[in-house]
């Protein structure tokens, strides 16, 4: 019955070439992914089925997302392309796993003052003692699926983990979160076959070509840091071959020294009451990150940085006419070069304040000059690369803010997530925020060094705010 169900989803896909856009291909080799945590709160033996996961994946993207059964490739015109060809689709690589301990095993526990105790997935944890060592992630090198998706059950446990691992090429976080969230309303209403998502995406990479088109670039800041930085050994490469060379790029490893902070909504407002109660929260947890782990890198290598770094992601949606629902890449990077001194020396009022003017002043004018530097200037991208991290000449805080994202609404039909949490992600000094609707606190994931951590962690200044959780 299930195999005669796919085949009639898969049935309904069309030959067709989807054209990448630049931001589409900058990303080429890394991928997204998330582990979100289902409790079965009443004994159902159907929990999270995995017949009905299968079934709303393949109809979901059937119907609305051909291009994850697709293969990248180089189109006639030099342009970057996913070909989808009925007659050969990327199909989608799921498994259902079995974890000899209950999930409970993996859980770190804080009781906080106000009587919640909050739960947290140790995912180093798991690797170590679970008997996985490892998930698999999504990638287009040696002919791998595109979506990967692994439903991890555990003895006597009530809980249910779904890892998903999408390429980044594809989808940016806010399309992925609509992806997920799609695909658990297809599934919600399997029983009707005709029906239809509400908000169905947008897939046509021409909307942002001919928004852009309309745009007059103007170049940010930290684009002309970068080349100055890297002046005398930045290579100029015809632009005809950037998208030959960008999917030619090899997978991107993730990063697999991971550690956890939680910060309780009490905490995290205190910080930023102690920062500047005039500026955010955001940018007021950046502030505070920028120098503490300055400090630590000190520490560690024992010298002082020339640059510390502060990377935000920002959603272009927001400030252009294409759609919401737009669902390829649309994110953008504003970066803030702070000299290391300066933040040393100064209060973190004066480091948020410094944040905020070059991390604020982020519009479709900036990113038009971004797309035009991968087009043009791809070595300014390479140099960007080689300084984001933390190292005796650079420190590094990148910060993804997925708060906001509607993760918790992923039903599947059996309630929503109890807890979210990622696998490992790629580069060393990327940090992720997600909300924690148990406590509404929020949890920071940090991409740090083992060693470096262990400086951090003995940060009173970061203490004062944060759980350390591992």
């Amino acid at each position: 019955m299930l195999a005669a169900m796919l085949n009639t989803h898969l049935s309904s896909i069309k030959a067709q070439d989807i054209e990448l856009g630049t931001i589409d291909i900058a990303t080429f080799g890394a991928n997204v992914d998330g582990m979100i945590i289902y409790k079965n709160m009443t004994g159902d033996a159907e929990f999270m089925s995995i017949n009905c996961i299968i079934n709303g994946l393949y109809k979901v993207i059937a119907d609305y997302y051909p291009i994850v059964m697709g293969r990248p490739s180089i189109g006639k015109n030099g342009k970057g392309v996913i070909v989808v060809d009925p007659d050969n689709l990327c199909m989608p690589d799921i498994a259902e796993l079995s974890v000899e301990l209950p999930a409970e095993h993996f859980f770190e526990t804080r009781n906080y003052k106000n009587g919640d105790m909050v739960k947290f997935f140790n995912l180093r944890k798991f690797f170590r003692e679970s008997g996985i060592s490892a998930l698999p992630e999504a990638t287009f090198s040696h002919d791998h699926s595109a979506a990967i998706v692994r439903l991890i059950r555990f003895k006597d446990s009530p809980y249910v983990v779904l890892y998903v691992s999408l390429p980044h090429v594809i989808f940016d976080g806010t399309a992925i979160a609509a992806f997920l969230n799609n695909w658990a309303e297809c599934t919600r209403n399997l029983n009707n076959p005709e029906y239809k998502l509400k908000y169905p995406p947008v897939n046509d990479r021409k909307v942002v070509r001919d928004y852009f088109d309309t745009v007059t670039a103007i170049e940010p800041p930290h684009t002309k840091h970068f080349k100055n930085l890297g002046a005398e050994s930045l290579v100029k490469v015809p632009s005809s071959v950037i998208a030959a060379l960008l999917l030619a790029a090899p997978d991107i490893p993730a990063f697999e020294e991971q550690h956890l902070l939680h910060f309780t909504a009490e905490k995290l407002e205190l910080l930023r009451q102690d920062v500047d109660k005039a500026q955010t929260t955001n940018l007021a947890l950046a502030a505070v990150l920028t120098k503490t782990i300055l400090q630590a890198n000190i520490q560690m290598f024992n010298s002082m940085p020339t640059w510390s770094y502060v990377m935000f992601p920002y959603d272009c949606r927001h400030r252009t006419e294409v759609p919401m629902t737009y669902s390829g890449n649309l994110s953008f990077s504003a970066v803030a070069p702070l000299e290391s001194q300066t933040v040393l020396d100064g209060s973190y009022k004066e480091i948020a304040q410094a944040i905020k003017e070059h991390c604020s002043k982020v519009s479709s004018e900036y990113a038009k000059s971004l797309i035009y530097t991968v087009e043009n200037e791809i070595g300014v991208l390479f140099q960007a690369g080689i300084s984001l991290c933390n190292s005796p000449d650079t420190s590094y805080v990148g910060l993804t803010n997925l708060r906001y994202m509607p993760l918790y609404s992923i039903d599947f039909g059996y309630g929503g997530p109890e807890i979210l949490s990622n696998g490992y992600f790629i580069r060393e000094g990327m940090q992720r925020i997600y909300s924690n609707k148990q406590d509404g606190g929020i949890d920071l994931f940090m991409n740090v060094k083992d060693d470096l951590f262990e400086y951090l962690k003995k940060s009173d200044e970061l203490l004062k705010y944060a759980d350390i959780i591992f």
